[in-house]
Formats: C-alpha cells, sequence, structure tokens
C-alpha cells in the first residue's frame, strides 16, 4: 500500500487494516518516498517458561516479598 502524508493523518484507519493484512505501507511525501511501515512480526510460540528470566532466582530460597525487601531495602538506607 501507498500512503501519503495527508492520507496518514485522514485515513489512519485505512492504513492500520493494511498493517492486520501484512501489507507494508510506503509513505509518500511530495511525490517521493520517504519511509515504509512494516507491520510487526508475532511469534506467539515461545512459551514464558522458556525465557531466560524466568526463575532465575529458584536457587536462592527466598519468598517474593523477601526478594522484594532485599532490592529495594529499607527507606532510611543512609542514615
Amino acid at each position: 500500500m501507498r500512503a501519503s502524508i495527508v492520507e496518514l493523518r485522514y485515513q489512519m484507519k485505512d492504513i492500520l487494516k493494511a498493517l492486520d493484512r501484512n501489507e507494508v505501507v510506503t509513505i509518500i511525501y511530495r511525490g517521493q518516498e520517504k519511509g515504509q511501515i512494516i507491520p510487526m512480526q508475532v511469534n506467539d510460540q515461545t512459551a514464558i517458561q522458556d525465557h531466560p528470566f524466568f526463575g532465575m532466582h529458584k536457587d536462592k530460597g527466598l519468598t517474593v516479598d523477601e526478594e522484594m525487601q532485599q532490592l529495594r531495602g529499607t527507606r532510611y538506607d543512609d542514615i
């Protein structure tokens, strides 16, 4: 899809529909191509348990509240 700056302003609904259809939207300004809007590539196949951050402190044996207390400290640590 090709869209001018004016179309970006007044026809954003159509441009968003084109992105939903995985179309690349080329931006035109005064007859020249200025850029492209590329749809996001969504990868829904990764489970949260497979992320390296998940369970990184499981060996410490602390509860969530204890861990947060260690991270935050007390209100007046420097006194």
